[in-house]
């Protein structure tokens, strides 16, 4: 069974390269420090997915985001800002600060300021954004408790579970291109 930690040992368990479930706006996260190539991985085998799907990244401000806007054109901030923080993940052009593993075969990064004062907590605590992708095996259900956690994944040694509650919302983050405008989920 993984390990039940509170905010300072999961920033900690972050920084060592662990992988961390979460509960964010709808469903329970996993996710890791997303410049940790070996905590990628781990968080990737752990879920079984697809490498070349990539990985939302969620983070407390704008201001986290910053590396991975750099070069974006001013006006489409303006749409950023519209929306954050809040539940729309948008996919931005990479401008080469992604991981290749966060991109996956991709042209962008997927991107969110959550709203979940927990997880904004965390990110604040961790000092950047972190990856959040749902925390279930690839093609199972996202778990809904913690509990759903444990049974799927929990038996993985590089995972770390902070407890907490889901913030309420019924549907995972909408995903929307912020060039085009094309809404993917």
């Amino acid at each position: 069974m993984a390990n039940v930690v509170n905010l300072d040992e999961a920033v900690q368990w972050l920084l060592q390269g662990g992988v961390l479930a979460y509960p964010t706006e709808a469903v329970w996260g996993v996710g890791c420090d997303p410049d940790n190539p070996a905590a990628l991985e781990a968080l990737l085998a752990l879920k079984a997915r697809d490498p070349a799907k990539g990985v939302i990244q969620i983070a407390a401000s704008v201001e986290q985001c910053a590396p991975w806007l750099d070069g974006l054109d001013p006006a489409l901030h303006d749409t950023l800002m519209a929306y954050w923080p809040g539940p729309v993940t948008f996919l931005v052009p990479d401008n080469g600060r992604a991981h290749p593993l966060v991109r996956g075969h991709h042209a962008t990064v997927a991107l969110r300021v959550t709203d979940h004062p927990q997880v904004q907590a965390l990110c604040h605590a961790f000092g950047g954004p972190l990856v959040s992708t749902s925390a279930n095996l690839a093609g199972r259900p996202p778990c809904m408790t913690r509990d759903d956690v444990q049974t799927q994944l929990g038996h993985a040694p590089a995972l770390a579970i902070l407890d907490g509650a889901l913030g309420g919302r019924h549907e995972p983050s909408r995903i929307q291109d912020l060039l085009t405008g094309r809404v993917l989920r």
